[in-house]
């Protein structure tokens, strides 16, 4: 029995089809030289693009055969962060319906990411002192 199973089949789908998708259609270069390079990233915005889709990719088997969890999921974490900051955060928070291209994807994403690396959270009832 895996854990986290079901959230592993969603990430494994959004993470693999984020960048597949976009390296088959270009537009990982488009992003890397259109919008990285034109906000201050130049000459390396096309690199950044690649590394974000190539980080992505690799996530993918890693997450299915549970090694490298942590790194995995902190590498997505940084990635989906700096997308609100860069990308998302002046659209607000929907990604439709009250607005659309907003956060709230990439913070569900990020809740996800930090389920896996911690499956139980536990909350000590504390006793206060006499």
């Amino acid at each position: 029995m895996k854990k986290n199973f079901y959230l592993r089949i969603a990430l494994s789908v959004i993470l693999l089809m984020h960048s597949v998708i976009s390296i088959f259609s270009g537009d990982v270069n488009n992003f890397g030289r259109f919008y990285l390079d034109t906000i201050g990233f130049s000459p390396l915005g096309i690199y950044i693009a690649w590394a974000v889709k190539l980080t992505h990719l690799l996530s993918v088997p890693l997450i299915w055969i549970d090694r490298f969890i942590k790194p995995v999921a902190i590498c997505n974490i940084l990635i989906l962060a700096f997308g609100i900051y860069y990308v998302h955060r002046q659209n607000g928070w929907f990604v439709v319906g009250g607005g659309t291209n907003g956060i709230e994807f990439n913070v569900l994403l990020i809740f996800s990411l930090f389920n896996l690396i911690y499956p139980e959270v536990c909350f000590k009832k504390q006793q206060k002192p006499l």
